[in-house]
């Protein structure tokens, strides 16, 4: 161990001969695992709407662009030409129409994903689903009903306390 005293003050440092090269690190060669992460508000894109968690939203809200909902909503979500991302601290109370919807935190309600829906492993859902692909990871939970086909049927404002087999027959 050094131990560093007024005597050595005065002395200056050995010079460092020019022979020896800088050490370099070589790459391993193990495999490299990538680790799920949630999908942040970046890669979403640029034109991003962030509901931060001390948001509470009471009614109906409809837009185009991508949504990334971590706060609450009570009412109605209607996004035609985005991405709505649900985050971990988001709490839905309302039935959800996008183009693509994916939930991390908690929706009692309908999913219209109009092209695709995702629940991620963390996803608490109560209500059904209505898209033409899904994915559900593992440890995701699903109250309810999921109806996967190309012509998916439509939320309709009259018809809210509908049924899943009436609006299966409808559409």
């Amino acid at each position: 161990m050094w131990k560093w005293t007024r005597r050595d003050e005065n002395k200056s440092a050995p010079p460092i001969p020019s022979t020896v090269s800088p050490a370099r690190s070589t790459p391993s060669r193990e495999s490299v695992q990538t680790v799920p992460r949630l999908q942040s508000v970046e890669s979403l894109g640029s034109d991003v709407s962030h509901i931060g968690k001390s948001i509470v939203i009471k009614g109906d809200v409809s837009g185009s662009g991508n949504v990334y909902l971590d706060g609450e909503l009570e009412g109605r979500f209607e996004l035609l030409d985005g991405v709505l991302t649900i985050g971990p601290e988001g709490r839905i109370r309302a039935n959800l129409q996008a183009r693509s919807i994916v939930v991390h935190g908690r929706v009692d309600g309908n999913l219209y994903g109009l092209e695709h829906a995702e629940l991620k492993k963390s996803a608490t859902v109560v209500g059904d689903i209505y898209t033409p692909r899904i994915a559900i990871e593992d440890g995701a939970f699903l109250e309810g009903n999921a109806l996967v086909h190309p012509n998916t049927p439509r939320p309709q404002a009259k018809k809210e306390h509908a049924t899943f087999s009436e609006r299966v027959r409808a559409a």
